[in-house]
């Protein structure tokens, strides 16, 4: 493979190989790395680069695309000023792409995908220096940006609601969930935490409002769920929840962080995945559990309905009755159990990487976008 002299290299901002991986990082390294794949075989593709601060200490699996990390500016205030003013010029040569909801003001032929509106319609989940940052920069971005990407179209109307960009600039790209596929299960935490299989719950552990993780925890003071445990991964504790008022029955285990491989073995043996959350902007959990054939409840609220489709149980998020019966339901009847990881997995597997990078290589005018493509191509912009 030999990059094609006079194209416009494509920039991928990585500044989010500095930072503790969340779930939007997760996102721009799949991204990242299943478009590197796409571009491997080809002759002729422009140049693909991921600039990344001195303080980057994580890296990506690629074969064409180079990882250079750059001094200027790194490690200072959590590389804002990095992100601002060295990368664009470092960039300038290039299409710059950020896929962390936020990205540089000051470049001619900037993408940047926003992930969801939650600043706006959540803003008690987040500090108050956060949301001003982000309510500042966000319609910046919307306004001097070629080109908004966003995750689903739930999302996109949210964005457009709230002024940060206009619908005709903003292109839904649907993640994908297949890399846990690759991961081999680590069965052992099952037997490491006290875990029956099939008779366990998994959440994550979130303390932010939208999250609405306090009714799973009032679902599982009922004696309905006394023979099942809420299994709550990440970062909360048992002492964070209690700390906001909520009361955590003695049936709720706090496993904190897990590796992808822990995590997949806990979705495989779950009785089920449950999500509450008010409102997301995408939903990647339930289909991760989905494609792994947990069957998944989710609140029917923001994107979690364009995602998930028929193919998750649905509760009210407000009524912890409703999760009971949802979870007794699945607990007890084996063949809707059954049902519903074989829905799970017809559903999710129609969100690819392979199927997001097509997309995303569409919006940078990539000569890949000739080829069978997930979805009508948009716009180009490489070339402008």
């Amino acid at each position: 493979m030999k990059a094609q002299t006079g194209m416009t290299p494509i920039v991928f901002n990585g500044k989010f190989l500095a930072a503790a991986p969340t779930g939007v990082h997760r996102v721009a390294q799949e991204l990242i790395q299943a478009l590197d794949r796409l571009l491997a075989p080809l002759d002729g593709a422009p140049e693909t680069i991921v600039l990344a601060p001195a303080t980057a200490k994580r890296n990506l699996a690629l074969s064409r695309t180079r990882i250079v990390r750059t001094n200027f500016l790194s490690g200072i205030a959590k590389d804002i000023p990095w992100e601002q003013l060295s990368l664009p010029w470092l960039a300038r040569r290039g299409t710059l792409v950020s896929l962390c909801n936020l990205g540089p003001v000051l470049h001619p032929r900037a993408v940047t995908m926003i992930h969801d509106a939650q600043v706006h319609l959540t803003p008690q989940s987040y500090s108050r220096g956060f949301r001003l940052w982000y309510k500042f920069l966000q319609p910046l971005v919307g306004r001097t940006n070629r080109q908004i990407l966003t995750v689903s179209e739930y999302s996109r109307q949210q964005l457009v609601r709230y002024g940060v960009a206009p619908a005709d600039r903003i292109t839904v790209i649907h993640n994908g969930c297949d890399h846990v596929l690759a991961c081999r299960p680590a069965d052992g935490v099952i037997a490491a935490n006290g875990l029956e299989k099939g008779r366990y719950v998994l959440a994550l552990a979130n303390t932010q409002a939208h999250k609405n993780i306090p009714v799973l925890l009032e679902a599982f003071a009922d004696p309905r769920l006394g023979d099942m445990t809420l299994v709550l991964f990440g970062a909360a504790s048992r002492e964070d929840f209690q700390r906001l008022g909520a009361f955590v029955p003695e049936n709720v285990r706090f496993i904190g962080h897990v590796d992808d491989a822990q995590l997949a073995a806990l979705m495989i043996h779950a009785c089920a995945f449950a999500c509450p959350s008010t409102t997301e902007g995408f939903g990647l959990p339930p289909l991760e559990a989905m494609i792994l054939g947990c069957p998944a409840v989710v609140a029917p609220c923001g994107a979690l309905p364009e995602v998930c489709g028929d193919a998750a149980l649905t509760a009210d998020p407000h009524d912890a009755g409703r999760w009971v019966e949802q979870i007794r339901a699945l607990a007890d009847d084996g063949e809707l159990s059954a049902r519903m990881r074989d829905a799970g997995r017809r559903q999710a597997a129609t969100f690819t990487w392979e199927n997001a990078a097509r997309k995303l290589a569409q919006v940078l005018g990539l000569p890949l976008a000739d080829r069978d493509a997930a979805d009508a191509a948009p716009e180009r912009i490489a070339a402008e």
